[in-house]
């Protein structure tokens, strides 16, 4: 008996090593559940459709072995102290080279105080408010192993003050959620009014919590104080509640706001409702160039859907995995502070969906958090809701992007 025991033992001691050898363990975040889905699960599956590609065509070869990567799932479900509970739990993790994810703001500043006090590289895609990077700037971080792959809020509401102003409006309402992502968008957008030269005057401010389904109090201060358009800065389907509330009060301006007007539940809670409504997109589900006619039809075909439910988090997904994964063929290692250095310095393009990535980071820079940003302006255009799809607001935009 004995004997058997220890025989056993020996066997899983040695299967153990040689699973990890021949792996590159990769954890993906962000709300699988809950008003935020669409994003988590676009980013997620468009996550996986590049690992299964990668895994189909061998792995990553890293010290003259192919790994497999391995994908270790985590559903934050859009709550703080889920993404606390998560950022623990992956921290506590040796074999994990790498985390991709995140969508809510909130979330992030909850879980990846973790991951960064045990030197876990991460990419995070797609939370887009500036708090999940500037905390580390404002905290005097001098070696960073955050990482983000998405337009953050700076990048997105110079966008929308300037489709407004371009549009000749000079009296917005500004509507924001109660998260840390709306308070942040509320704050930037206020930012670069002022930026802009006080060209649009900000005649109503206006809250909402999550669940909110009447929005009447705060629309008609928006109306009588004369607003030409909303400027909105929100996560969830109480977008598509604005938007309701508007078609019902007979008040016709345009809804300028961030990436999740592209949202499923935006789109299909609002149905016609929506029509018009303008955000910054950093990708349109349509066939643009080459690689995203691919990407598309590849995303619809193992998923087996007619639309993804957001395009953004989607490609964002996709190329994220790519990046890291050049990183792990740079640094040869699996070691997460290795790819890290690796990611600072990328040596190769790597060929994604939305552009083709040129040094997308820097080693970093507590007084530029840049510096760990991948995107920039001229990476993102006005997508515009259409009959239930997202499409290019302005024909030009779409040479724009095809030109990455």
């Amino acid at each position: 008996m004995k004997n058997k025991l220890l025989a056993t033992l020996v066997l899983c001691l040695a299967a153990t090593p040689a699973w990890a050898a021949d792996t590159l363990k990769i954890a993906i975040t962000g709300p699988f559940s809950g008003g935020s889905a669409p994003m988590g699960t676009s980013m997620r599956d468009g996550a996986k459709l590049a690992i299964h590609e990668i895994n189909q065509a061998g792995g990553v070869s890293v010290a003259d072995k192919k790994l497999v990567i391995d994908v270790l799932e985590r559903d934050d479900e859009a709550k703080n102290e889920r993404g606390a509970l998560i950022g623990q739990e992956l921290a506590s993790m040796d074999d994990l080279s790498g985390v991709i994810g995140t969508v809510n703001t909130g979330v992030v500043l909850a879980g990846d105080k973790y991951l960064q006090e045990k030197g876990i590289t991460k990419i995070i895609t797609p939370a887009a408010g500036s708090a999940s990077m500037t905390q580390w700037s404002k905290a005097g971080v001098t070696d960073l192993s955050i990482f983000r792959f998405a337009a953050h809020d700076g990048i997105q509401t110079a966008m929308v003050v300037e489709e407004a102003i371009r549009r000749n409006f000079t009296k917005v309402a500004l509507f924001h959620d109660a998260t840390n992502y709306g308070v942040s968008g509320r704050d930037d957008l206020l930012e670069q009014v002022k930026k802009q030269g006080n060209k649009l005057e900000i005649v109503a401010t206006e809250k909402f919590n999550i669940g909110d389904k009447d929005m009447t109090a705060q629309l008609m201060r928006a109306k009588t104080s004369s607003a030409q358009a909303i400027l909105i800065w929100g996560i969830g389907p109480e977008l598509a509640a604005v938007a309701n509330g508007m078609a019902k009060m007979g008040m016709k301006v345009p809804l300028i706001g961030g990436w999740p007007l592209s949202m499923s539940n935006f789109i299909e809670n609002a149905g016609k409702n929506g029509n018009g409504s303008l955000m910054p997109q950093t990708f349109i589900e349509e066939p643009f160039t080459p690689k995203a006619a691919q990407f598309i039809e590849s995303y619809h075909k193992l998923y087996n859907v007619a639309r993804i439910p957001s395009p953004v988090s989607a490609a964002q997904g996709y190329d994220a995995v790519q990046i890291f994964v050049a990183a792990v063929r740079q640094a040869q290692s699996t070691d997460s502070r290795k790819i890290k250095k690796a990611l600072e310095n990328l040596k190769e393009p790597v060929a994604g969906v939305i552009a083709s990535w040129k040094h997308p980071y820097q080693p970093w820079n507590p007084a530029d958090v840049q510096t760990h940003e991948a995107f920039r302006q001229e990476h993102a255009v006005m997508g515009m809701v259409q009959d239930g799809r997202v499409v290019f607001a302005n024909e030009g935009d779409r040479k724009k992007l095809a030109g990455h």
